[in-house]
């Protein structure tokens, strides 16, 4: 006959207490503060497009219409007979990435120095590097000016890229990142032969991503961007970036506002699809020089 064992119970579990329901009647607030933000910030993108398929004369009426009444798809075609816009976007384009490309070679060159190599001298020229920061920028466009006229350089492709290819504040910040590395990757690198170059090419610089991605952000925006120093130093259409283009469309005194806009929405356009295909690198990179700055 078998024997039969009997089964001890198992202890009950203790029953979990109740998740409160969340109150959703609490952020409602906030969500409101959000919607209202997003509005204000994306209106006058909006206005600028719905601008730029008006005539003439409704872009000048009082009170303004939010929709136009005639679509006027002419004005993009206007927008190119007005200026060489093509030529002008190539430009833009050309300064914008050589520009960044230029800079984060060097900063990064002279930051890597000026954190990991002793030299003599170097807290005073970094304090002079520091004191550029502190100068602004306008007062330089005389000199610049100066010396891209004795190089023959006016009117032409390097007067737009060679100014920008160093930045005082990019050594600055890429100094901060290369600060914080540990030093025991530079000795292991050095224990097995390697030369101050090699350590900052292979071993530094891939370290230091995130600074290179605000840097580069940054100089993105502000080269696409920049007006005083191409308007200054080009005068032929030609030459000219869409900045100082777009710029050439405001008479004296009639301006073509929708032609304008045209030109602004178009010249936004590729910014938006950077931004859109690299949303997260742009947030690090704000993020990033926000903490280091």
């Amino acid at each position: 006959m078998a024997e039969t064992t009997a089964r001890t119970p198992r202890p009950a579990r203790p029953t979990r207490p109740a998740r409160r329901p969340r109150r959703e009647g609490r952020l409602w607030p906030a969500h409101l503060v959000l919607s209202v933000g997003a509005v204000v910030t994306v209106f006058p993108l909006l206005w600028q497009v719905l601008t730029s398929f008006r005539t003439f004369g409704e872009s000048t009426r009082v009170p303004p219409t939010i929709l136009p009444e005639h679509w006027d798809w002419s004005n993009y075609a206007t927008v190119f007979s007005s200026i060489p816009f093509t030529d002008q976007l190539l430009n833009t384009v050309l300064m914008t990435l050589l520009r960044t490309a230029a800079q984060l070679l060097l900063c990064s060159m002279a930051a890597y120095a000026f954190a990991r190599i002793p030299f003599p001298g170097r807290g005073a020229i970094f304090l002079g590097f520091l004191a550029v920061l502190m100068v602004p920028g306008q007062l330089f466009l005389l000199p610049q000016y100066q010396i891209m006229q004795d190089l023959g350089w006016l009117n032409s492709l390097q007067a737009l890229v060679v100014p920008g290819m160093f930045s005082a504040f990019g050594t600055f910040l890429l100094r901060q990142f290369f600060l914080g590395l540990p030093a025991e990757l530079e000795e292991a690198a050095r224990l097995d032969g390697a030369n101050p170059f090699t350590v900052f090419w292979r071993i530094a610089l891939p370290l230091a991503r995130p600074g290179l991605l605000a840097l580069g952000i940054l100089t993105f925006l502000w080269s696409w961007n920049d007006l005083m120093w191409p308007l200054v130093v080009n005068t032929d259409p030609a030459q000219m970036p869409l900045s100082a283009g777009l710029a050439s469309l405001q008479g004296a005194h009639l301006t073509e506002y929708p032609v304008l806009m045209v030109g602004s929405v178009l010249a936004t356009l590729p910014v938006i699809l950077v931004f859109v295909t690299m949303q997260r690198q742009f947030i690090q990179g704000i993020a990033f020089s926000g903490m280091k700055g």
